[in-house]
Parts: structure tokens; sequence; C-alpha cells
């Protein structure tokens, strides 16, 4: 039986219409005053319950106002450009009305949470990066949503008592990552048409075998 489903955000839940990279913006920024860039920075934003603001300080990067304010404009027009995709809610519609329970577990910047939060109200749990300061693929965050959910995971992939599933366009964070702890991830393909190319096929093949 299946108690619970937990969805990843962006590129599987949603999708950016209206790109702008405001925080890759800042780390350019960064690289003008001489503050090399670091392969870890992205990361390091997503674990910082704030704005641009907090971001920069944490960063060491200097913005004038006029700097921040142009960030946040660009960030804004990002977050009003942000939609679900067309089989979103109608997969997780589907699953509630099996009784699944239904989770977010995603790694975003602290202003993403809130919107995440918007979109999908009432879930029954949010693992959200930047409100926990924890990322994906850390055991601790699967462990974390699994706790919100009130479930417990089956330890082999696969079997019939397999509690939870996750789903995300991320291999090594939506399906090798919740597989370490007992989660049946798997691999959402929107692009090259994998085995799961959306979730409206997802959420019915579930419920098929769900009693």
């Amino acid at each position: 039986m299946i108690a619970a489903v937990i969805f990843d955000l962006f590129g599987t839940l949603v999708e950016i219409q209206n790109r702008q990279n405001p925080y890759r913006q800042l780390l350019r920024i960064g690289v003008q005053q001489g503050r090399a860039a670091s392969p870890i920075d992205l990361r390091s934003i997503m674990a910082i319950n704030g704005g641009l603001r907090e971001a920069a300080d944490f960063l060491g990067i200097q913005v004038s106002r006029t700097q921040l304010a142009n960030l946040q404009s660009c960030l804004d027009v990002e977050l009003q450009s942000i939609r679900p995709f067309d089989d979103a809610m109608p997969a997780i519609g589907l699953l509630r009305q099996h009784q699944i329970k239904i989770a977010l577990c995603s790694n975003l910047a602290g202003p993403y949470c809130s919107i995440a939060r918007k979109l999908f109200p009432d879930l029954d749990g949010y693992a959200l990066s930047a409100e926990l300061n924890l990322l994906k693929p850390d055991p601790a965050i699967y462990r974390s949503v699994c706790d919100m959910l009130d479930v417990l995971p089956g330890q082999v992939p696969g079997v019939s008592d397999a509690q939870v599933l996750m789903i995300g366009d991320s291999k090594r964070c939506d399906e090798h990552g919740p597989r370490a702890v007992g989660i049946i991830g798997h691999f959402l393909d929107r692009k090259e048409g994998g085995s799961i190319k959306d979730l409206l096929s997802f959420a019915q093949s579930i419920t098929a075998s769900n009693p």
C-alpha cells in the first residue's frame, strides 16, 4: 500500500515561465568585485532562510541599494511567472481522492518557499531546503519529510509494503537520494520521454494498484 507521495517542485510540479536568474546575477556582481565563484554557491543560497540581502551578506557580496532593488525586481518578475504544469493539480487531486498523503521536498532559495506553499496549500508536509537548512540529497531532508507525513518508508525498494514514493526531475536528488533511506524514488523525464513522462499517468498507476 502506498501511504504517501513526495513531489519535487521545479521541473516537476511547476515551471518558471519568465526566468530572470536573480541569484546568478548576484553572484556575477560578486565576481566583478573580485570574489571567486564557487560551485557550491547556489547550494549555499538554497539553505538560507532569507532573501537577496541575506544571501549577499552570507556570501560577502556588497550590493548597493540600486543593485538590490534591480535584483529584487527581477526576482519578483520570476516569482510571478511560476505556473503549475497542466498535470500537477489533477495528479495531486487524484492521489488525495485515494487518501494518499502529499508532500513537497525541494531545494529552494528562501523567497520561493512562500510561492510553493501558496500554489500548493494544505499539503501534509513541506520539506523546503531554505526552511530546514538541509538540501537534497542529504538523507536528513528525506527523513524530515517522512516525519512530517508520519510515515515510515520501507527499507527494500520495490517490495509491496514500501509506503512512500517520491518523484522529481533529478535522478540524483529525486530517485537515488530517496532510495538511500527507503523511499521509492522515481525520475520524471518530461523532455526526453522516459518511462515516466507526466504526473497524471504516474498518479493513475499508483491509484490503480492502491486499495
